[in-house]
Parts: C-alpha cells; structure tokens; sequence
C-alpha cells in the first residue's frame, strides 16, 4: 500500500452557537489540514509513471480547499441573527456557510468529502484547529 500525505493551511475565524465556553464568541484559528491518499498501485502509463498521483497536482488540490477558507467567518447556517448577517454583508466581511457546526471534527469529514468528489484515493484527513489539538476523519475508522 502507498500512501500520500501532504497539508495546507487557512486562517479564519468561527463561533460555536449554543457552545457552554468561550468557544461561544467569535475566535479565530491557524487551521492545518492533512490529507493522506492510498493505492495498492502506481501509475504506469503516463508522465506519472511510478507516482500514485503528481505531488503538485495534491498539493494543488488541497491549496484550492484550504483558500476557499481563508481569512473569512465560517458559520453554521442559521447560526447568525438576519439582521446581524445583513450588517456584516454591509460591512463587506468575507463570510462563509456551512451546513454543520464548525468543529475540527466535522471540517475533517467535510474537507474528506470534498477531496473524495474530486476523484482522490482519499484515506484519512486531519485538521489540526490549534498546534496540539486535532481530529481525523477516515472512512474505515481506525483513526
């Protein structure tokens, strides 16, 4: 088995709604994400040849998720008042919506299922939300 493993990182901010702590306010985070990918093979055929997949083109991959987050406000749908959503579209603030809460645990499966849709041999995602605490999503669940 092979495995592929490479990160990227975003800063953003996020507030857990109905959160019992100080996760309840507005915070910010350095969020890392590491992706790892497996194949029993390598590529034989192409340019690729002895690669599971190009570095650059993972890398890549993962670059375009974790820019997609950066530097905005990641909330849960519902979570804000109308009015206060209105005033910071106002403000021109990035903003971004999600389905789910904002934790470590759930941005690991989101960005997991990001990676699965655009055709990687996805195995297991890590997202670190501070240096020493993180979470990891993986299908088979032995994380």
């Amino acid at each position: 088995m092979y495995t592929l493993k490479t990160s990227a990182h975003f800063d953003s901010s996020h507030f857990l709604k109905n959160y019992n702590g100080k996760c309840a306010n507005i915070h910010g985070h350095r969020w890392v994400i590491e992706a790892e990918i497996r194949s029993l093979t390598l590529q034989t055929d192409t340019s690729e040849n002895g690669m599971v997949i190009d570095f650059s083109d993972f890398k890549s991959i993962l670059k375009e998720i974790a820019d997609s987050f950066d530097h905005t406000l990641i909330y849960e749908r519902n979570s804000l008042k109308p009015t206060t959503l209105l005033a910071l579209q106002e403000e021109n603030f990035s903003l971004t919506e999600v389905s789910f809460r904002p934790t470590a645990e759930n941005f690991a499966r989101h960005f997991f299922t990001m990676l699965k849709n655009k055709g990687l041999p996805v195995s297991k995602v890590t997202v670190y939300e501070t240096p020493n605490n993180c979470a990891c999503y993986e299908e088979d669940f032995s994380c």
